[in-house]
């Protein structure tokens, strides 16, 4: 019994689905060109969080709610460890805690990779 075509739809035969094998696959295996600096220009003023994590603690609310003024908090990192350096929550760095005159800043050590 063959199948009722009220749309008026083609009827598609298997060389009709065959796709080009010459061009990339994906757009990641598209050829590109060299960039520079100047070609970034249009997102040089796109905000970003940064965020440099010196480590992190877990406990329960009420050990929280018990915290005060010069209460130390221990966390999950070793006195000379490298920290981590956020961008908009995706981990991008690690790095060490400098002081810049009479501020806290971080130095990037390592540029972690993204998986893809």
């Amino acid at each position: 019994m063959a199948p009722d075509n009220d749309l008026g739809l083609p009827q598609l035969s298997e060389s009709d689905l065959a796709f080009d094998q010459g061009g990339p696959a994906s757009m990641r295996d598209a050829p590109t060109s060299a960039k520079s600096a100047a070609d970034l220009e249009q997102v040089f003023d796109v905000p970003v969080v940064i965020s440099a994590v010196l480590g992190a603690s877990r406990m329960p609310i009420g050990d929280l709610l018990r915290l005060g003024p010069g209460t130390v908090l221990e966390l999950d990192r070793k006195v000379g460890e490298a920290i981590d350096i956020f961008v908009n929550n995706r981990l991008v760095a690690r790095g060490e805690v400098v002081l810049v005159e009479d501020r806290l800043g971080v130095t990037m050590t390592e540029i972690v990779k993204g998986d893809g």
